[in-house]
This record gives structure tokens, C-alpha cells and sequence, in this order.
């Protein structure tokens, strides 16, 4: 089996409404989100799947969340727009962008420092 990753980043703003502490109040972060795929076989030119494909739907889920207030972002105008929450929107964004690619989605990370995390994997 074959685990393939691409990183990207967004820089966006965010309060958490129903968390008590610093985080209540609007602060920001430099995003860290990394897409992993697995693959069990190699095309004839040797990868399991094109990493310029994978980065190019990344980009285009990431740029919404791009310098905003998360929070005036659907769907986090109903949900918190926490670590976990971001994660799995993320993953069920990028999911359906793979169907029928000859890799699958493993799960999605998200980093809002550089000591603290969430991976998502249904």
C-alpha cells in the first residue's frame, strides 16, 4: 500500500461560540491542512496518483476559507469552526473530487499551530 500527501496552507480567523476561554474570542491562524491517499498499485509511469492533481482540489477548497472569518463561512455559520470541524469538512469536500481515481482519500489533517492538530478519517 501506498500513502501519498500533499501540504497546503490558509491563513484565516476564527472564534469558537460555545468554548469557554481564550478561544471564545476571535483570534488567527496559519492553517496547516495535509491531504493523505492511499494506493495499492502504480501507473505505467510509476505513481499512485498525480500529486499536482491532488494540490489543485486542495487549492480550490482551501481558497474560501482564505483570509475570512470562518465563521461567516457555511458551513461554519452553523457549526464551530473548530480543528475537528474544519477537518472533516475538508475530507467531505475532497472526497467526491477522487471519485473514480485510482487512489482513495485516508483522512485529513489540519494544524492551527505548529504543536497542535486534528487528523480526520471517517
Amino acid at each position: 500500500m501506498y500513502q501519498l500527501f500533499v501540504e497546503e496552507h490558509f491563513d484565516a480567523a476564527h472564534y469558537l461560540r460555545k468554548y469557554r476561554g481564550k478561544c471564545e474570542n476571535l483570534h488567527g491562524h496559519r492553517f496547516k491542512v495535509i491531504a493523505r491517499l492511499q494506493a495499492r498499485e502504480l501507473d505505467d509511469s510509476g505513481l499512485a496518483y498525480d500529486f499536482a492533481h491532488i494540490k489543485s482540489y486542495l487549492r480550490e477548497i482551501l481558497a474560501r476559507f482564505d483570509h475570512v472569518c470562518l465563521n461567516d463561512v457555511s458551513p461554519f455559520t452553523k457549526i464551530e469552526p473548530s480543528c475537528e470541524n474544519i477537518a472533516a469538512t475538508i475530507y467531505d469536500e475532497l472526497k467526491p473530487r477522487l471519485s473514480g481515481a485510482p487512489a482513495t482519500l485516508a483522512c485529513v489533517e489540519v494544524w492551527e499551530s505548529p504543536t497542535s492538530g486534528v487528523v480526520y478519517s471517517p
